[in-house]
């Protein structure tokens, strides 16, 4: 099967890879450790992507980044925050559907921008600004939004999101500038790579809940559903209002409502609990499904939307 294909299909192996991991548990659980490393290496490869031009589309293009990330940080932990609340959730659990709302935008955000027919520029650009802001962000928003329910060591959050997120994209866009001639067939193993190693979180963090799995998970399911939907709907329709066209809306709908999910996984099993990280092992099967389908619906549309600089346009 082509590596594309392999790509594409994400939903389904994540499913089928949780329902392996529930059912011989402990094959996974010694690889605990790994979600770190692993989580790193897809950075890393996002890092591959990306050239040093690539941050200059913020100066170029400033309004719609700077609505995105906005609604990116805002929205979304918020939306956790009372999700969680409404919902009743258990304090790790709602510290799990937090750290969630509190990431920037997924990896796989820019691939499910391109089947949609968005911005794929401004889908690169959005995630690698809130990916870089997350640093500072995702701590503080936490400690915000969670503080006064679990005890959140916002400083030691700051400093391993520094470490598994800023560090490997910086040392990969390096790579990237110095090395691409040698490194550019090792490019195409990325994507792939990538979507393995978020597979097999989620079977590591499926393994570590099994016990527990079939007492939360539909409930959590029912909000993690509801918390992206909040995302997709918020990153439309508010820039729409904003007289927006509807490409760069899609664009801004699928940055907003895909989260590395990844991130709130390995922060939920490094300081929480591996029911902290359910949240984010569901949201990631979820969010990619959902994703998908949207872009499907999307890229079957035949409607002309004006660009940026008022030109009619088939998306």
């Amino acid at each position: 099967m082509h590596s594309t294909r392999i790509i594409a299909l994400f939903p389904l192996w994540a499913l089928l890879g949780s329902l392996l991991a529930g059912w011989a548990p402990n094959a996974f659980i010694p690889l605990k450790a790994t979600i770190i490393p692993l989580l790193g290496m897809v950075m890393f490869g996002m890092g591959m992507t990306l050239r040093g031009s690539d941050f200059l589309k913020v100066l170029r293009y400033p309004f719609p980044v700077l609505l995105g990330v906005t609604l990116q940080f805002l929205l979304m932990p918020f939306a956790a925050w009372v999700l969680a609340r409404v919902a009743g959730l258990s304090p790790q659990l709602a510290v799990g559907l937090i750290l969630v709302g509190c990431s920037p935008g997924g990896t796989a955000s820019n691939v499910i921008c391109y089947l949609a027919r968005g911005d794929v520029a401004l889908s690169i650009t959005l995630t690698t600004v809130s990916t870089l802001l997350a640093v500072v962000a995702t701590p503080l928003l936490t400690l915000l939004y969670a503080g006064e329910t679990v005890p959140v060591p916002a400083l030691d959050i700051l400093v391993t999101v520094f470490k598994i997120i800023f560090l490997p994209v910086v040392l990969g866009v390096m790579a990237n500038h110095f090395f691409h001639q040698a490194l550019s067939p090792l490019l195409r193993l990325f994507p792939l790579l990538s979507v393995l190693s978020i597979v097999l979180i989620i079977m590591i963090i499926v393994a570590l809940n099994h016990e527990n799995l079939a007492k939360v998970a539909s409930g959590v399911a029912a909000v993690v559903i509801l918390h992206n939907t909040v995302g997709l709907l918020g990153g439309y329709w508010v820039p729409r209002w904003l007289g927006r066209d509807k490409r760069e809306c899609r664009t801004l709908a699928i940055e907003v409502g895909m989260q590395n999910s990844g991130l709130a996984v390995a922060l939920a099993i490094h300081y929480f609990s591996a029911t902290a990280a359910l949240p984010g092992a569901l949201f990631s099967i979820w969010h990619n499904l959902s994703g998908s389908l949207l872009a499907g619906f999307w890229r079957r549309q035949k409607e002309s939307t004006c660009g940026r600089n008022g030109v009619r346009r088939g998306v």
